[in-house]
Formats: C-alpha cells, sequence, structure tokens
C-alpha cells in the first residue's frame, strides 16, 4: 500500500521505449472514448443532443486509436504491451464518469476541455522521445488534433445543437437544479426559520438567558437539520420524480434547516438580553424576506403570495413564541 500511495511501483515517463508509449497512447484514447461514450449516455435521457456530440467525439478517439494501433502492427507487430496510466508516474489521470453521476452539462464540457488539453501535452512529450520519422509525424499529427478539438466541439456543438436544442437544454439544466437544489434548500430554509422561531423566542422571554436560550436555539436547528435532510433521502430516491440524487437533496435540505435555525439562534451568543433579542428579530426579518425572493426567483411565485405565505405565517410564529413566552 505504501508503495502504491507513494507511486514506487509505477514507471517514469522518461523511461518507455518507443513501443510503450504507443501502447500508452492506445490505451489512453480507447479510454477517453469510453469516457466520453459514458457521458453520452449518462446525458442521453435529459440532453440528448449533447450526448449525440460526445458520440461524435468518441468515434473521433476511435479513428485516433486505430491510426496508433496501425503505426504499431507496421513497426512492433501485432502484440501491443499492457501499458495504462496508472503504470506511469505522474501520468494524467481520469475521474470514472460514475464519480461525476449525475451528470451536469457544465461538468462533462469542463471535463472534456481539460482531456484534450491532458492529451495535446502528452502526444507532445511523446514525438519529443521517438527517432521514427513516421512515428514522430503521427504523434505530432494527433497533438496538433488534440489542439484543435475545441474548433471541433464548436462544429459538433453547431452541428447538434441549434439555437432551439440549447435553449431545450438550458431550461431542462435550469430545472434539474431547481429540483435537486433549490427546491429542497428552499423548504429547509423555510422549515429551519420558521419552525424554530417558537421554541428560541419562547425560550428568550421565558428565562431571560442568552445562554440558555443559544442553547436550545441550537439543539432545534441542528435536530431539525438531521430530521429534514433524513426526511428528504427517505421520501424520494429521484429515480421516478427525476429531482437527482437523494444524497444531494437531502444533504442540501439538512444544511438548509440548520443555517435557517441557527440564523437567529446565534445572535444570543451576545450576553445582553434585549440587544441580542433585536438583533435576531432582524435577522428574522432578513431570513423571511430571503426566502420570499428565492421563491419568487425560482419558483416563480408571485410577490404577494410569497410575502403572505412566509412573512405572514412566521409573523405569527414568532408572535406564538413570544406568548408562550410570556405565559
Amino acid at each position: 500500500m505504501f508503495n502504491r500511495l507513494f507511486g514506487f511501483n509505477r514507471r517514469a515517463f522518461s523511461s518507455l521505449s518507443e513501443q510503450e508509449v504507443l501502447a500508452l497512447a492506445i490505451s489512453s484514447e480507447e479510454d477517453d472514448a469510453r469516457i466520453y461514450r459514458a457521458y453520452a449516455d449518462g446525458l442521453s435521457d435529459d440532453y440528448p443532443h449533447s450526448a449525440a456530440m460526445f458520440e461524435d467525439m468518441a468515434e473521433e478517439e476511435d479513428r485516433h486509436r486505430a491510426s496508433l494501433i496501425e503505426l504499431h502492427r507496421q513497426r512492433f507487430g501485432e502484440r501491443i504491451p499492457l501499458i495504462r496510466r496508472e503504470h506511469v508516474r505522474g501520468y494524467y489521470q481520469r475521474r470514472p464518469d460514475w464519480l461525476m453521476r449525475p451528470l451536469g452539462l457544465e461538468t462533462v464540457r469542463a471535463q472534456a476541455a481539460l482531456m484534450e488539453e491532458e492529451a495535446q501535452r502528452f502526444y507532445i512529450e511523446a514525438a519529443k522521445r521517438t527517432a521514427d520519422a513516421a512515428t514522430r509525424k503521427l504523434l505530432g499529427d494527433l497533438a496538433a488534433a488534440e489542439q484543435k478539438h475545441e474548433s471541433l466541439a464548436e462544429h459538433l456543438s453547431e452541428k447538434h445543437l441549434g439555437t432551439d436544442a440549447r435553449e431545450e437544454e438550458a431550461r431542462t439544466e435550469q430545472r434539474q437544479f431547481i429540483l435537486t437544489y433549490v427546491q429542497p434548500g428552499l423548504a429547509g430554509l423555510m422549515d429551519g426559520s420558521v419552525s424554530t422561531l417558537a421554541p428560541i423566542f419562547a425560550a428568550a422571554f421565558a428565562t431571560g438567558d442568552t445562554w440558555q436560550t443559544f442553547l436550545v436555539g441550537l439543539a432545534a436547528s441542528i435536530g431539525a437539520g438531521i430530521s429534514m435532510g433524513f426526511t428528504e433521502v427517505a421520501s424520494d430516491d429521484g429515480v421516478i420524480s427525476g429531482r437527482g440524487s437523494p444524497i444531494k437533496r437531502g444533504l442540501t435540505t439538512g444544511i438548509m434547516t440548520t443555517l435557517g435555525g441557527l440564523g437567529h439562534a446565534l445572535p444570543y451568543l451576545i450576553p445582553d438580553f434585549w440587544t441580542a433579542t433585536t438583533i435576531a428579530i432582524i435577522v428574522v426579518f432578513f431570513e423571511l424576506w430571503a426566502i420570499a425572493f428565492i421563491q419568487n426567483r425560482y419558483m416563480e411565485t408571485p410577490w404577494s403570495r410569497a410575502t403572505f405565505q412566509v412573512v405572514l405565517g412566521g409573523a405569527l410564529v414568532f408572535a406564538a413564541g413570544m406568548l408562550i413566552g410570556n405565559a
């Protein structure tokens, strides 16, 4: 394990023979084609036009691999040494596509650009290490091809992604972002901000002790965050609803619930009761208006309804807390 961690069981790139460099290029092109096809598979349901673009890019990698295999056959014969990225110290690595799921358009496009840049650097270095004119020419051509892949991506983008397709995929991506992050986060923020108002302000006016009030707020916020997070995870696996990863939704809901409660609990770290309470009320005011803004901005809820639902509801809960605390 120590050797694997520090790369002591890997070869230095400078120690590779020309045949091994060629074999490494072949395996790298094969891996890249598989990654592009995995991207295409991951995007096919929601972004079919971008999926078609990545299929074309995979075919381009296949053509590169075929050229390299033919050159290897001419120079070294039929048997290609088994050498991959993980066998070479300091060689660029690829992240498995399953680590990046669910796939987002910007994520895979950025990763594809990085892949082409790394492949170009490899071919430039590989070309320096061969004295054979045909091999050097092919590697140089492949370096140039990788450099042009940005233009190829633009060409394929124009081919597969017309104006209507771009707008359609942009709407789909926006919808997925809302379903996976905004909606769960908004639910958590509302629950954390509103549901903890009563216990925090009831404790404040019942005890007049800022430290005890802070502890009540801290417990209520963390408890609500854990409860809401697990509820979100258990309520929907996202397969049928298309709401995305339950883990991401659960974390978003739990974190936002906790933050919503802590917002007006933290002021009670201030020893003076009325100073802490005044700041907490101001924080609540901004929290409720922030929730109304998010509803209007992302959920397209009219301002009047968002204000009525959130601000009026929060005011009622706040009043309940004060009345109970003073009872």
